[in-house]
């Protein structure tokens, strides 16, 4: 029996219970048509997954046709009331205990966006609570809001890109495109820029965590909230509009989620239910309290050994990819789910079990999603299944690529590159599949914490140099011919300089300063998509780095699927500012090799110096392994891109 059901199920026996305590509002409203709570098959789907307009979960503020049913877990308390706009008396609608902890109630007259919060009663204290899955919050410190889940989705027919084929944006809200002179970008904001995201050739977007937080600006990764959306960027229904509209221009989400961790202060889930002991570390029923656990470097854990808190992060996962019609999720930290000290410590069961719970489930019945892992600790079980005793994750972010690559173009000496580490980097993969990784030069974590943007690392001071742009857009060339699913932050692109931060927006003219730069990109991503019909190898499993000088610091790899005209792809890479007139070069098969992409074009800069790139015809000769060598021109710190 799926998990899900199993949990649902156990759930019924307080689901059905008779709610005495119903208050009414005194206006009479026009209510939508919700399922009535007590039609479980209405409100939440049990196989599949959920239309548009189901309830994730069991727990929450529910809309019905009618009324609001609220239930809440809260174990130690010996009340909840549920108060706010939804009724006029001050003290609240008194909620029924049922099994588990859990208190109940419909309130009729209840409807969508109004406000709420519990009154939870203990020991003489009244606390006043948040909702732990409310969707959204007036403020945010202020009370929860009642959020209808229904939504008219347009984007029926799109279909989530297969993962040989995508191709990752990564990018903050706030400052990816705000309005002049501020950081406050958001849903409606980022949508704006669909039209260019398409025309780069981006077929995912992975959006940095939406999830409420209660600082002005956010990087988003301490929420306190895990259901509801950080009203700086928009409400749900603006996610949903993005998420449709990313989907009407053929490009599907992933939403960056951080479950090995909450927001250290601030944080609405400290001692929900009066049931904790602050003095001794002991932050209540949704936290762990033992000093080995109970926190990360940046926030207090969730108890993943509690099976109220498995689900609540569960559902938050069901979340995303149900209601919101995601297409994937990146998870944050998880070596601090795992394990303990950033993956160092100790491993955890308790995590251990969660995640390959959700992996089970959302694979079950989410499968064409992706998961992607951010662990960085390059272990193979990250990727595994969970039937080999893996984590089941689909791909995770290889720092075992980001490091060579970026080490290598920021280095400032030639002499000190290494071809044998970038030859480790473009060869390394996880199990048998090389999209069991996420490949990439630059990111939100190694643009900002002390570090730059690449062209920024390699000039400080001068990101415009000749070459800073020669040596960063031969990273971004690697990542975007390497086997992985490729992945760019946002400006990347057209060159952004300086740092990442929640507080620099970014820089919008550099796409006409950088306009060369930019199809630079334009041009890799068709070629890494395959959109010309002549680079198919570029999807394929198969690689063979053929070709590695470190005295010319040259490297260069076959890449294939089956094999053939259109299929082959050799990849010809330069880290050196040394050009070379004739450069010779073994190739997998007889024939002509057209140049499908040089860098060293002038079309991409007026400065580069346009080294000749004419069409190869091989000659037999025994060379790199191949029977059939040809000669060609090679710019410094030139890419070449061949295939027949």
């Amino acid at each position: 029996m799926p998990a899900f059901l199993s949990r649902v199920l156990l759930m019924l026996p307080w689901l059905s219970i008779s709610m005495g305590c119903v208050g009414r509002l005194t206006t009479s409203v026009v209510q939508p048509d919700f399922p009535a709570p007590d039609d479980l098959s209405a409100a939440v789907d049990l196989g599949t997954p959920p239309l548009s307009g189901d309830f994730v979960g069991t727990l929450g503020a529910i809309p019905y046709d009618g009324g609001v049913s609220f239930r809440v877990w809260a174990p130690a308390a010996e009340q909840v009331f549920v108060a706010g706009e939804i009724t006029p008396d001050p003290n609240g609608i008194e909620l029924s205990a049922a099994d588990g902890g859990v208190f109940a109630g419909d309130v009729s007259g209840a409807r969508p966006g109004q406000s709420y919060q519990y009154l939870i009663h203990l020991g003489g204290d009244k606390l006043v609570r948040q909702d732990p899955r409310a969707r959204a919050v007036k403020v945010p410190k202020g009370p929860s809001l009642i959020v209808d889940p229904r939504f008219a989705w347009t984007s029926s027919s799109f279909v989530t890109p297969a993962a040989k084929a995508q191709v990752i944006y990564e990018l903050h809200l706030g400052t990816f495109n705000p309005p002049a002179g501020t950081v406050a970008g958001n849903f409606a904001t980022a949508m704006a820029k669909l039209d260019y995201l398409r025309a780069l050739g981006i077929n995912m977007i992975e959006v940095m965590p939406p999830a409420a937080f209660s600082t002005t600006t956010s990087w988003g990764y301490s929420p306190n909230f895990l259901y509801g959306i950080a009203q700086q960027y928009g409400t749900p229904d603006d996610l949903k509009r993005f998420v449709d509209a990313a989907h009407s221009h053929g490009i599907g989400v992933i939403i960056d989620v951080v479950y090995n961790h909450l927001a250290g202060s601030n944080q609405p889930l400290d001692c929900f239910d009066g049931d904790c002991d602050a003095s001794s570390g002991d932050r209540g029923i949704y936290f762990y309290s033992d000093a080995a656990r109970a926190n990360t470097s940046w926030g207090p854990r969730p108890d993943y050994g509690r099976a109220e808190v498995r689900d609540y992060l569960r559902d938050n996962v069901l979340l995303w990819l149900s209601e919101y019609h995601c297409d994937g999720l990146r998870w944050d930290s998880v070596s601090n789910i795992r394990a303990t000290e950033n993956g160092g410590g100790p491993a955890n069961p308790d995590g251990i079990a969660m995640i390959t719970d959700i992996m089970n489930t959302v694979h079950m019945q989410f499968p064409h999603t992706i998961q992607i892992a951010e662990d960085l600790q390059t272990i193979d079980y990250i990727t595994q299944a969970t039937s080999a005793g893996g984590l089941g994750f689909d791909s995770q972010w290889d720092a075992a690529f980001f490091h060579p690559v970026e080490d290598n173009v920021i280095t400032e000496s030639d002499a000190d590159r290494s071809m044998a580490s970038i030859s480790s980097a473009i060869s390394h993969r996880y199990g048998d599949s090389p999209l069991e990784r996420v490949v990439y030069s630059e990111d939100h974590d190694e643009v900002a914490n002390g570090r730059s943007r690449i062209p920024e690392m390699i000039s400080p001071g001068d990101a415009g140099s000749l070459i800073a742009r020669q040596r960063s857009t031969l990273a971004a060339a690697i990542v975007l011919t390497a086997p992985g699913i490729p992945m760019i932050f946002m400006g990347q692109e057209f060159l952004e300089s300086g740092h990442f931060s929640d507080t620099i927006p970014l820089d919008w003219s550099k796409v006409q300063s950088y306009s060369g730069i930019l199809a630079e990109y334009r041009d890799l991503i068709a070629l890494r998509k395959n959109q010309g019909g002549h680079t198919a190898g570029m999807e394929g499993a198969n690689l063979n780095v053929f070709h590695l000088n470190e005295a010319a610091k040259v490297i260069a790899y076959h890449r294939w699927d089956q094999g053939g005209a259109g299929d082959d792809v050799v990849i010809l890479a330069n880290f050196s500012a040394k050009a070379f007139p004739i450069y010779t070069l073994g190739l997998p098969r007889e024939g002509t090799w057209h140049v499908r992409f040089h860098s060293d074009a002038k079309s991409y800069s007026s400065d580069y110096a346009d080294t000749p790139a004419a069409d190869l015809v091989t000659s037999a000769a025994t060379r790199d392994g191949f029977s059939q060598e040809a000669a060609m021109p090679l710019g410094a710190y030139e890419t070449i891109i061949l295939s027949q």
